[in-house]
């Protein structure tokens, strides 16, 4: 390809980028990686943990656990995505990532991260079928539509991701190439364009703001008629496990919701790096380290498969 001009400023292929992470001397790279490794290791082991247990153990064979465990693939994947390579830069003086590597980086963050937006609106709704419609639970949610369910919010994020990683990576993109970011996104990569982005933050805004506005919407919906439900229910005992379980659902989705409409879904967002740098380690590491904890603990299912699992390994 060969170089090109935009007014009088020339612009040449970028064949890499350089993620400047955060500020700090050599004390403060080291306390962020040790910090950043230890907390992306609790999240590989919780939702390792979390896919093994629910695989192996029979009793939650089920809807409800089917989705649980795509949730933790998809929290260990794209959290992989992201952190080997920023713990190798604070260990690192040039901080460099390839142009292919940056656009891979992202185009699979951008699906993983999609994908379970969706996912969690597709849990809201196997609870409001669960609770609401009891009788129609084992057709409504046969193991084909599941799976069906859990195809298309993949399909859903592999879609977005094609059009973001399409919109961002063909920017031209100007001399500096340092990205004021730890991982390649949207934002820090359309501050280094040298093009006009209007139409990039406008696609930004209202992709990420329709997929984070009608998954809500759905989730929202599908637990109000579930409140509506739980109230009129008859026994103390059934309201408050009911509402213990749903309770896990809701904290994860208000935690991972919340981050990315900071994030994504507000005009201006790209403008606050500084923040967008702590918002993304939010929704990139520490929910995903957070998740399987709050369905553990609050889960007397996974508990009673955690300990039959540890049981069986102490017979053997």
């Amino acid at each position: 390809m060969s170089p090109h001009r935009n007014g009088n400023l020339s612009v040449m292929p970028l064949q890499e980028f350089v993620l400047d992470g955060f500020e700090g001397g050599l004390q403060t790279q080291a306390l962020l990686f040790a910090l950043f490794l230890a907390l992306y290791m609790v999240a590989v082991l919780g939702n390792l943990t979390m896919i093994v247990v629910i695989t192996l153990d029979a009793r939650l064979h089920s809807p409800v656990y089917f989705f649980l465990k795509n949730l933790s693939f998809l929290d260990l994947c794209y959290s992989s995505v992201i952190y080997p390579k920023a713990l190798a830069n604070f260990l690192s003086s040039s901080k460099v990532i390839t142009f292919a590597g940056c656009a891979t980086q992202f185009f699979f963050f951008s699906l993983l991260a999609t994908s379970e937006t969706l996912l969690l609106a597709v849990m809201a709704y196997d609870r409001f079928v669960a609770i609401c419609s009891p009788l129609c639970y084992p057709i409504s949610m046969c193991p084909s539509v599941c799976a069906r369910l859990v195809l298309g919010s993949y399909c859903g994020g592999c879609l977005n991701s094609i059009l973001q990683t399409s919109f961002t990576f063909s920017l031209p993109f100007c001399s500096s190439n340092h990205i004021d970011h730890f991982f390649c996104d949207v934002p820090p990569m359309i501050q280094v364009a040298c093009a006009e982005t209007t139409l990039n933050e406008l696609v930004l805004f209202g992709i990420c703001g329709l997929i984070i506005v009608g998954t809500t919407f759905v989730v929202l919906t599908s637990y109000g008629y579930i409140t509506v439900t739980i109230l009129r229910m008859r026994s103390g005992g059934g309201r408050h496990k009911l509402f213990s379980t749903c309770g896990s659902h809701m904290t994860a989705v208000s935690l991972f919701y919340g981050t990315l409409f900071v994030m994504y879904a507000q005009p201006g967002a790209v403008e606050s790096m500084e923040q967008g740098k702590v918002v993304s380690v939010f929704y990139t590491l520490v929910i995903p380290m957070l998740n399987p904890l709050v369905y553990s603990l609050r889960n007397k299912d996974v508990k009673d498969a955690l300990r039959r699992l540890g049981q069986r390994h102490t017979a053997m």
